[in-house]
């Protein structure tokens, strides 16, 4: 059985589409389908399903899931561990949403500048999506919100960034008291089910803040958007693209000690893209390290 009919269901399984899954593979639709095709008539079951514009697994297709799983993260690992290049290979990064934009694309501009042979796939997703799939060795590395719980001890934790909590308002409301502000103009709240949220949401608590809530969302970019447009105010990191051009919002710091958003990089130094995470890691330190004294 060809490892490639394993990889390329499993691709189709977690994207949903033939069509994603050959985005990430780098093939045709059809030629997913067709390896698809041939991993069902090897097992004599159909493995996949349409529902609508979405592929679901079927029963057969959810019971070897796992071990598709494992097969193809095995062959990666064995593939990896057999060059002494630690340059070789494909480093799998996961990226929190709001790091794609604010802090990813000048680490992957000098990275590539040194390193253009270098092969990436970058995948988005929450933290804590991202940190189980790290932690699973689905993942080789992510860029995510630190955890609020410790890690396991295989692993480990870099920070990158730290973001203290500002709040967000349109600039002709600057002149007043930044908890006046959460306390009684419309709130739009940083998703609870985000780390960063919880995070906001543990302020208000500790202050008795009881915000006149219109909405709750998780993109700061949406938030920050929202802000512009007048809509309310809210409770942030102060993340780079809060600096957009354009932008026409008041960042407002909170009264200290206010909370902070650490941003970092998780990642295994004994698995076996480990070197091409190291190399990661290290320039992302150089860069972000640098723009922070500028």
């Amino acid at each position: 059985m060809d490892v490639r009919y394993l990889q390329s269901f499993v691709a189709v399984v977690e994207h949903g589409s033939f069509a994603e899954a050959a985005r990430r593979l780098g093939l045709t639709p059809a030629a997913i389908a067709a390896r698809v095709k041939a991993l069902e008539e090897a097992l004599d079951t159909a493995l996949v399903r349409r529902a609508g514009r979405t592929v679901l697994p079927t029963q057969a297709g959810l019971k070897i899931l796992g071990k598709a799983r494992g097969v193809v993260r095995d062959v990666r690992d064995l593939r990896a561990a057999a060059n002494d290049d630690s340059l070789l290979g494909e480093l799998r990064l996961g990226v929190s949403t709001s790091a794609l934009t604010g802090l990813l694309p000048p680490v992957m501009r000098e990275l590539y500048a040194a390193h253009p042979q270098l092969k990436i796939f970058v995948e988005p997703g929450s933290s804590g999506y991202l940190y189980r799939r790290v932690v699973a060795g689905e993942l080789d590395a992510g860029i995510i919100v630190e955890p609020q719980f410790a890690i396991p001890k295989a692993f480990d934790w870099r920070v990158l960034v730290e973001e203290p909590f500002v709040v967000l308002a349109p600039p002709a409301l600057a002149h007043r008291h930044p908890h006046e502000l959460l306390a009684n103009e419309p709130f739009i709240r940083y998703d609870r089910g985000m780390w960063g949220g919880m995070l906001a949401d543990r302020y208000l608590q500790e202050h008795g803040i009881v915000p006149q809530e219109r909405l709750e969302m998780d993109a700061l970019n949406a938030i920050a958007a929202m802000v512009h447009q007048g809509i309310g105010v809210s409770l942030v990191p102060d993340w780079i693209m809060l600096e957009a051009p354009g932008l026409q919002v008041a960042r407002l710091p909170l009264p200290t000690p206010a909370p902070v958003r650490r941003v970092g990089f998780l990642w295994s130094p004994h698995a076996p893209h480990a070197g091409l995470s190291r190399l990661f890691l290290e320039q992302a330190e150089r860069v972000l390290g640098r723009n922070r004294t500028e």
